[in-house]
């Protein structure tokens, strides 16, 4: 949380911490400087860069930063249209049961066959590189897995006496799975979104790093690992700072997820407990 909170910290207040413009041009010539830190011994007449400066003259302190803000919608989004449509099929196809559930299920069944990082390259390769067509392909290989998540939660709960009762005293359908069976499945949801930003913000790292997510010269982590992949030797740090940034944020929410579910799941509290 502490992580997570920092990065919230940093993509809200970019604009006031980022000492450039992410996009501004600061040399004519392309350079690809190391950092510059006058605390550490850079000469006080040379511009301070704390990443230094990448091959388009660009400072990577403040394209790192405003990364971080494309990084969490990345996350929020996928996983919320994921969320919402998974959602909606799982809990259709176990309330509805029958050819209906064989159906829905065995086309989730089809979408999870497929690595997901290679049918969401299928999908942005369909509909055309953008950062907009690398969320919605990003989404779509998300939502087989809430969509079952769901399913699960439903089909264990419907049958339960509460729900019997519900449905004795007149609920209509929609009632009774929106208001009571539903609610039972807000806890691994939680736990599973959490877990599935991290996953989509390596999907959409990855697919700007091949030039089919974000396009120059927006600020976006694997495109930055991209534009200067020929750079890891001559000009390390270019490749490093961006890296880092996802690693600490994937760990970010990865830590949340199992910390959310030691703390949700009352398998988990009684084990302790006892």
């Amino acid at each position: 949380m502490i992580i997570l909170g920092l990065l919230i910290f940093i993509a809200i207040f970019a604009p006031l911490i980022a000492p450039y413009d992410p996009t501004q041009l600061l040399k004519t010539e392309t350079r690809r400087d190391p950092p510059c830190i006058h605390l550490f011994g850079c000469p006080k007449e040379e511009a301070q860069h704390l990443f230094g400066i990448d091959g388009n003259s660009r400072d990577l302190f403040s394209r790192v930063l405003f990364g971080s803000r494309l990084s969490l919608q990345v996350g929020l989004v996928t996983m919320g249209f994921a969320i919402l449509i998974g959602t909606i099929i799982g809990a259709f196809a176990a309330y509805a049961g029958g050819t209906i559930d064989n159906i829905l299920m065995r086309i989730m069944d089809v979408v999870m066959a497929f690595p997901s990082l290679l049918l969401a390259i299928t999908i942005v390769s369909v509909l055309g590189t953008g950062l907009i067509n690398a969320l919605l392909a990003i989404g779509i290989v998300s939502i087989p897995r809430f969509a079952r998540l769901v399913r699960s939660t439903v089909l264990s709960v419907k049958e339960l006496e509460y729900v019997q009762a519900s449905r004795a005293l007149g609920g209509s359908s929609m009632h009774i799975l929106f208001k009571r069976i539903l609610p039972n499945a807000i806890t691994p949801l939680i736990v599973q979104g959490t877990l599935g930003i991290a996953t989509a913000i390596l999907d959409a790292a990855a697919l700007s790093f091949l030039g089919l997510g974000a396009e120059p010269p927006r600020p976006e982590w694997g495109l930055m690992l991209g534009e200067e992949k020929n750079s890891i030797f001559s000009a390390p740090h270019l490749v490093i700072f961006p890296g880092i940034a996802i690693m600490l944020t994937v760990l970010a929410f990865n830590l949340l997820g199992d910390g959310l579910r030691d703390a949700l799941d009352p398998r988990l509290t009684r084990s302790r407990s006892a």
